[in-house]
């Protein structure tokens, strides 16, 4: 049994990697007939095909470019109305020679659509009738009676990411655009949330001067509950933090010097040019600095460098963004 699935994979594996070679001057061609489409993109695919093609148009929604499935079946029976002219058709076959499709072709021809095929079968019917041809035949199917489609499934897929992906990087598609079609779930809040929507404000702000004596600085840090304390200069510009890490490593210093450290200033244990966030950045990108250097908090400052909030990891726990 685990021989068998093993080799399964390898088939799967061997089948993708076969891909590589074929990313030539058709693939281009296809990246650039999508493109220049004014319309949408319609992927049709009959059966385990159809399967793939559904995920092939989801993912080419989600990443930019307008697509939509349409099943070849219902297409022949009255949907083929949905196909308007200036879409581009992506169709899917293993053979070439499915049925439906074959008999949805007249029809695009007279709406003069462009017609991509992602077959098996380069000299098929179908292929013989689109205007760019990706081969995407497999040496084998994983099957291994070889009639349950498998590896050439898996083939059409990764080929149909490809696409989505070249597409993705000519468009120049950001987060932010993402972002817009992914509003739902975790993934939506990693995307969309913003350091501004989750910071404290106000009287929630733990801040001092430069000349607050340290036993001042102990109550703003345990008042206000963020574990650290903004320190600005008398003109409000950030200029430190003190964090209870500075407070724990500077009590051990005073204990073997003699130092009174609760008579000192904030500006003399303060940890200098700290690391701050901006309102309108996003809120991933807090928790990657927050990783990056260890820390839990964060100030966020204004143009001016002037504190307007402060944000915690708790804060992006209890939103998800974590």
């Amino acid at each position: 049994m685990k021989e068998r699935a093993k080799k399964v994979l390898r088939i799967e594996a061997e089948a993708i990697a076969a891909l590589v070679d074929r990313i030539d001057e058709s693939f281009e061609q296809a990246v650039e007939l999508i493109l220049k489409c004014k319309g949408r993109v319609v992927v049709t695919g009959m059966g385990k095909s159809g399967l793939i093609g559904k995920k092939i148009a989801a993912t080419l929604a989600s990443t930019g470019t307008p697509a939509l499935f349409l099943h070849p079946a219902e297409g022949i029976h009255g949907d083929l109305g949905m196909v308007t002219r200036g879409d581009t058709v992506i169709a899917l076959s293993n053979s070439g020679e499915t049925e439906e499709l074959s008999k949805m072709l007249p029809s695009l021809k007279r709406l003069g659509i462009r017609i991509i095929s992602l077959t098996g079968n380069p000299g098929s019917t179908l292929a013989k009738n689109s205007d760019v041809v990706i081969n995407v035949g497999v040496k084998e199917e994983a099957c291994p009676l070889g009639l349950a489609p498998t590896a050439s499934t898996t083939a059409a897929l990764a080929m149909g990411d490809a696409l989505a992906v070249a597409l993705l990087d000519k468009r120049g598609f950001r987060e932010e655009d993402f972002a817009c079609f992914h509003p739902g779930g975790s993934l939506g809040k990693k995307l969309l949330l913003r350091v501004g929507d989750l910071m404290h404000i106000g009287n929630d702000v733990p801040i001092v001067t430069e000349a607050t004596l340290i036993k001042d600085a102990i109550y703003e840090i345990s008042s206000k509950k963020m574990g650290v304390t903004a320190v600005v200069s008398a003109g409000g510009k950030l200029t430190g933090v003190i964090s209870d890490g500075d407070l724990r490593r500077w009590m051990e210093k005073t204990e073997k010097t003699g130092e009174n450290l609760l008579a000192k200033k904030a500006e003399e244990i303060m940890t200098r040019h700290p690391k701050v966030a901006n309102k309108d950045s996003l809120a991933a990108e807090a928790v990657a600095i927050m990783e990056k250097h260890s820390i839990t908090c964060l100030i966020v400052t204004d143009a001016a460098a002037k504190p307007e909030g402060v944000i915690h990891l708790h804060d992006l726990l209890k939103a998800g963004v974590v």
